[in-house]
């Protein structure tokens, strides 16, 4: 049976959430060098038009922000992801550049701004479940970063939520570039629905 895109992609019912697409994570001062210069081949340019395009469509847009304060006080150790990002990430407290949305995706004034300190997904133990019910959520498209954590974590939960997750496979990134392609093939195409960033963008149109 064809696939409704348009009905599971339906404007009112449907968000879309960026995943750590902030100037800390991605910018020229990036703890994750590699991942950030993955990014940007692919999945910053894919990501704005659809962040873009959804605005446009009257889809909701959540940037999902990590935070750190400059003393690291309270932040994870307990993984070398996070140590790196103790020791060598520019500041992102709330309100810094760092903490930023990218410049290419920009931050409209309906866009809501969902920040952690601690963990390594945007959905555990954030205010991201309720806020999405309140809004009456049912589909989520994840655009960004990464494919190796975050993102597997966000719709992990997100499934286990209850929701249906759409994963632009042009829109996310991780490292190795062939490893993450990989893993959409071999784990998130079985329990998301993987398409592409013209797909989704279509579905508004």
């Amino acid at each position: 049976m064809a696939l409704d895109l348009r009905s599971l992609l339906d404007p009112t019912t449907t968000a879309v959430v960026t995943s750590e697409c902030q100037n800390g994570v991605l910018g020229p001062d990036s703890a994750l060098p590699d991942l950030a210069a993955i990014a940007k081949e692919h999945m910053v340019p894919n990501g704005a038009r659809l962040v873009h395009a959804a605005r446009t469509a009257g889809v909701q847009v959540v940037h999902a922000v990590f935070w750190r304060r400059p003393d690291n006080r309270a932040g994870n150790t307990n993984g070398r992801l996070f140590i790196a990002m103790n020791r060598f990430s520019p500041p992102m407290e709330p309100g810094s550049h760092g903490a930023e949305p990218i410049a290419e995706f920009g931050h409209s004034p309906d866009d809501l701004v969902i920040g952690r300190y601690h963990g390594l997904d945007p959905i555990g133990g954030t205010d991201l479940d309720p806020i999405l019910r309140n809004l009456g959520v049912r589909t989520v498209v994840v655009v960004g970063v990464s494919l190796n954590v975050a993102l597997m974590g966000l719709t992990i939960g997100l499934v286990n939520a209850g929701y249906q997750v759409v994963l632009p496979r042009d829109a996310v990134a991780g490292v190795p570039m062939d490893y993450a392609q990989s893993l959409i093939d071999g784990s998130y195409a079985f329990i998301s629905t993987v398409v592409t960033t013209d797909d989704v963008i279509g579905a508004w149109a």
